[in-house]
């Protein structure tokens, strides 16, 4: 009947009733956004996108029979309590990306041993003077010198 709404009808629906929320929260934030906008300097041909922050994605293949009250199926986004709005300026910050450190040296990477060619034979520099002289030695061995009536 027309002009008689019983208490079980609803007169909106749920988008209506969402979207006139917005409109009262909006009347608030546009005053204080648009003060933050002209101190950041932003220009109005700017890319601006604006974001939801703050919600967690599943990333878990479930089985059939899963627990929905413990688990969300893959792909779900549920969004926290305290989930929040970016406003991002796709302008100011343009993607660069990260260089790498020269002066770090992976944990793992062995520096190579300083080395000196002695009768076409690598010796590392850090050896002790023996290693060093019974290489020398070997080495004469080998071609003949004569190196005990020295």
């Amino acid at each position: 009947m027309i002009g008689n709404l019983e208490p079980e009808e609803s007169v909106m629906n749920e988008n209506v009733i969402a979207s006139r929320k917005a409109a009262a929260v909006m009347k608030t934030v546009t005053g204080k956004l648009s003060d933050v906008i002209t101190a950041l300097g932003w220009d109005c041909y700017d890319d601006v996108a604006i974001e939801i922050g703050g919600t967690q994605v599943s990333g878990i293949h479930q089985p059939e029979n899963y627990n929905k009250k413990w688990a969300a199926p893959y792909g779900a986004r549920k969004y926290n309590k305290d989930a929040f709005i970016v406003i991002k300026n796709r302008t100011c910050s343009p993607f660069e990306p990260s260089k790498p450190n020269p002066d770090l040296i992976a944990h793992h990477h062995k520096p190579e041993v300083p080395t000196i060619e002695v009768a076409n034979q690598k010796i590392a520099i850090q050896q002790d003077e023996e290693d060093i002289r019974a290489a020398i030695k070997k080495s004469d061995d080998e071609k003949g010198y004569d190196t005990y009536s020295k």
